[in-house]
């Protein structure tokens, strides 16, 4: 079962990397029927609700290290078990950004150079904001959806909506930060498709890691704070809804 919830992981962080960045990458520019901003943002919100009904009831569908880590500072998941979920979380990005790769490389003036969705700061930044900006944006928008999933996972939530607030909640800090950073909060996806697009993307890297895992814990430990009532259940042991 234990090796079941790895793939579970992997497989769910692939359909994120993919469906999400996918979405920026193909769909988003497209002239007069182009997707654009909200678009890609509600691409991202809903490969988390689809996979959070196929495979939460597996692995809790976290598809992101900084969930993982900010549930385990929440106490709703086992420390034991984070490097494991976030070693497949990661490889299962990376194959969602090279399925991603072989796919957008097959059309013509096809150009890495345009970022393959990467995550980036300062010059890279979609709206050229300082690595302050992003750090900012970056830690308070991934401590913001660790409450948010923390709240609606908990006991006393209302039983069978959770993919739904959760989606909906990361189809807003899209909304919010795409312009900032082209929008992270997660690790495995920033990896996914930096390894593929390489020089400045790999670079700026470390950030997209340092501020969501920062994040994470922050809004895992909040919450574990502000509620008084019973934790809910542990993501990843037990059903998410």
């Amino acid at each position: 079962m234990t090796t079941k919830k790895y793939a579970a992981e992997a497989i769910g962080t692939f359909w994120l990397t993919f469906g999400g960045c996918g979405s920026a990458v193909i769909a988003a520019g497209l002239p007069n029927v182009g997707i654009g901003y909200l678009g890609v943002a509600l691409a991202f919100g809903l490969t988390v609700v689809t996979m959070a009904y196929a495979i939460g009831h597996i692995s809790g569908c976290h598809l992101n290290p900084a969930v993982t880590i900010g549930l385990a500072a929440g106490g709703r998941f086992p420390a034991n078990q984070i490097l494991p979920y976030v070693i497949a979380q990661v490889v299962g990005g990376i194959i969602g950004g090279g399925v991603l790769y072989l796919i957008a490389s097959g059309k013509g003036g096809f150009d890495l150079s345009s970022g393959f969705a990467s995550n980036g700061y300062g010059e890279h930044s979609p709206g050229h904001y300082s690595m302050l900006a992003c750090l900012i944006a970056e830690l308070v928008l991934t401590a913001t959806f660790l409450f948010i999933i923390m709240g609606a996972t908990h006991g006393k939530a209302p039983a069978g909506f959770a993919p739904l607030a959760i989606g909906f909640g990361l189809t807003l800090i899209h909304l919010i930060s795409i312009d900032v950073t082209n929008t992270s909060v997660n690790p495995a996806r920033s990896t996914g498709v930096a390894v593929f697009a390489g020089g400045w993307a790999v670079q700026q890297l470390w950030l997209f890691w340092l501020a969501p895992i920062v994040g994470g814990l922050l809004g895992g430990t909040l919450y574990r704070w502000l509620s008084t009532e019973p934790t809910g259940v542990v993501i990843g042991t037990a059903p998410t809804t």
